[in-house]
């Protein structure tokens, strides 16, 4: 396992050591953090796949409705009729925090009227058609946050997992495997001073004997 190139001094044992403290705690708040987004990427995008396949089938009822207009009353007709259609819905954005992470909430206002032309000139197959589009209308901006909410958890999920990995992976071991080396360099070193220490006493004892026995002779 690589180690940072650093002198094995105390002071740089003190330092590493809280480095690697450091780096295990922001571990843990981004192990947390990955685990809030990942749940709630899922809840997300599980909303998404059943609005998504709402708004389709709503959408293939409503062409389907539009086509049998278009044949029972011309084309001409169904775009007359069409043109009746002068109010939309009204969308306000806001947002919300997640983990540190802006997520849109669409609120919508107003819709389309249920009948927006005369009954005289159309048929049964044009008001299934409006009715179908005007349910896809109050869907879509929901659908829209969903889908937006869900690519940016998804987006900020990639993040954090790198960051989790390179700590978990890279870091903590390149700073447990340098404290490591400092405290085994330290000890070295102890062990070899008091071998040192106890060469000379030994030396000391000897020439302080010697001494000795020189003048009692």
């Amino acid at each position: 396992m690589a180690k940072i190139n650093v002198a094995p001094t105390r002071s740089n044992l003190i330092r590493i050591r809280k480095e690697l403290q450091f780096s295990k705690e922001g571990y843990e708040i981004l192990n947390r953090k990955r685990e809030v987004l990942t749940t709630e990427l899922i809840q997300m995008a599980h909303k998404a796949e059943e609005l998504q396949k709402e708004v389709w089938s709503l959408l293939a009822e409503a062409y389907e409705a539009m086509e049998r207009a278009q044949l029972n009353m011309g084309r001409e007709r169904v775009e007359w009729a069409a043109l009746a259609a002068n109010k939309t819905v009204e969308v306000q954005l806001k947002f919300r925090g997640i983990m540190g992470v802006s997520i849109p909430v669409i609120e919508s206002k107003g819709a389309p009227a249920e009948m927006l032309y005369s009954l005289g000139d159309t048929n049964a197959s044009l008001d299934e058609a409006s009715s179908g589009f005007a349910k896809v209308t109050k869907l879509i901006p929901e659908l829209s946050m969903v889908m937006t909410t869900v690519w940016r958890l998804a987006t900020e999920l990639r993040k954090t997992q790198r960051r989790v990995n390179a700590l978990q992976y890279i870091f903590i071991p390149e700073y447990e495997e340098t404290v490591s080396f400092i405290v085994s360099s330290l000890e070295e070193r102890e062990r070899e001073d008091t071998f040192m220490l106890k060469m000379l006493k030994n030396r000391t004892k000897k020439k302080h004997e010697a001494e000795n026995a020189e003048a009692i002779k």
